[in-house]
């Protein structure tokens, strides 16, 4: 499978077929492609902005893979690498068809309006801040769990800079770290800690 390289071709190819009760996360990774770091990390990203957010543990769940596939794409694998029990991992085609039903059209959008723009921050040394930013983000989600849309608007920044290095497209990234800047501000607020 070659990489995707819109998010319409990312939501087709984890879109399960149609007599298909539930899906692994093996299967939604043989579908994307092994070398595929960015669109893999998209796919929880987006998840977890859809309703599929609000069952109790997908924020955690989707934090620690995103942890897991940042770390190798930090120190430059060639191929990913998960555990088995994460693979295996299943989840109801229905839900999966229905989150990526209700993403069509806002990726729609964004596919639309993608172009390679601001290219300086997608080249080497500036694409560690991007990965780095996502292991951050994504390493509070396990606590941020307990408050409502928090882990959405960060699964929101996450998507943003996944999407801009998936598509080298530079506006996303910038995009992507004004959306970390709400979410640490939403964060202080929430927790009156300013």
């Amino acid at each position: 499978m070659t990489e995707p390289r819109t998010l319409g071709e990312l939501l087709d190819a984890i879109e399960p077929g149609d007599n298909t009760v539930d899906i692994s996360l093996g299967e939604i990774l043989d579908k994307i492609g092994g070398r595929s770091f960015a669109p893999v990390i998209l796919v929880p990203a987006l998840l977890m902005i859809s309703p599929l957010s609000a069952i109790p543990g997908m924020p955690t769940l989707s934090g620690l893979l995103i942890i897991l596939i940042t770390l190798q794409w930090v120190f430059a694998r060639n191929h990913m690498w998960l555990p088995g029990v994460l693979l295996r991992r299943r989840v109801a085609a229905s839900k999966v068809s229905r989150a990526a039903s209700w993403l069509r059209k806002p990726t729609g959008w964004v596919d639309r309006h993608s172009h390679r723009r601001l290219r300086v921050l997608t080249t080497p040394p500036l694409t560690l801040v991007p990965k780095l930013s996502i292991l951050l983000i994504a390493s509070s989600w396990p606590i941020l769990e307990l408050l409502p849309m928090v882990t959405s608007i960060g699964a929101f920044a996450v998507a943003l800079l996944a999407f801009g290095m998936m598509t080298r497209d530079g506006a996303y990234l910038a995009a992507g770290y004004a959306a970390i800047g709400l979410v640490a501000g939403l964060i202080i607020w929430l927790t009156g800690l300013a």
